[in-house]
């Protein structure tokens, strides 16, 4: 009560409200961790995929309902590893089409010390992950549409960050229908620079690849510098 008294009616108010929101957001919070619907799934490969990258393939076969969550480039999930409640959350790298014809999911997964990522790059074949079901818009394409009257597309991504245009340029998007689609792809250096090898592919459907290093060795002779500074191109 001497609290109370002492606290102005106007301040007691805000206080009451404060606490009452802080209250509420952790109810919502908890009502949120226990609405997720988790599945479990066993890892179908893992390898790496450039320095400190690891490319991450789940079979979905058996849950089609999570297969079919997976509908539009850009679009993530939720990961749990065995015995760490704390999940990561990882953009899906592969075509929402791989989902139903290949039943499965592909990540470019990032080892981190000390984070749930790491313990997933620990995995090997055959072990048992949980996943959510894929959430968020993904890439809104129909802003870019007709390919015409949108001829020109810059795409910029860094590290771990090329996981989902690796979705998005593989779901196409007319690439090839436009006069002047750029992909410009940063890292520090080749050797961390992942997909490299489906680098033709992307050019064949349209996508120009422009890598960019910031650390580069004396032997290249490429873009340089950080892909950000490319965006004044």
């Amino acid at each position: 009560m001497t609290v109370l008294r002492r606290l102005a009616p106007n301040h007691l108010t805000t206080h009451l409200r404060h606490h009452r929101m802080r209250r509420l957001a952790t109810v919502a919070a908890a009502v949120w961790q226990d609405t997720t619907v988790w599945t479990q799934a066993p890892l179908s490969g893992i390898e790496p995929a450039a320095e400190s990258l690891f490319h991450v393939r789940i079979d979905v076969l058996d849950s089609p309902d999570l297969a079919a969550s997976h509908t539009r480039a850009g679009q993530y999930l939720q990961l749990r590893v065995p015995d760490v409640e704390k999940p990561s959350f990882l953009a899906i790298a592969s075509p929402p089409s791989d989902a139903a014809s290949k039943g499965a999911f592909d990540f470019l997964v990032k080892s981190v010390a000390g984070s749930t990522a790491e313990l997933l790059c620990g995995l090997k074949r055959g072990d048992v992950v949980e996943l959510s079901q894929a959430m968020g818009r993904g890439f809104d394409i129909e802003q870019i549409e007709p390919a015409e009257k949108y001829p020109t597309v810059l795409i910029f991504a860094t590290g771990s960050g090329i996981s989902p245009i690796r979705s998005l340029i593989e779901s196409g998007f007319n690439a090839d229908k436009r006069s002047d689609v750029r992909l410009y792809y940063g890292a520090r250096n080749v050797k961390r620079m992942a997909y490299q090898d489906r680098f033709k592919d992307w050019e064949s459907s349209g996508v120009k690849i422009v890598p960019v290093l910031s650390q580069p060795d004396d032997n290249w002779t490429g873009e340089s510098n950080y892909v950000q500074g490319q965006a004044n191109l």
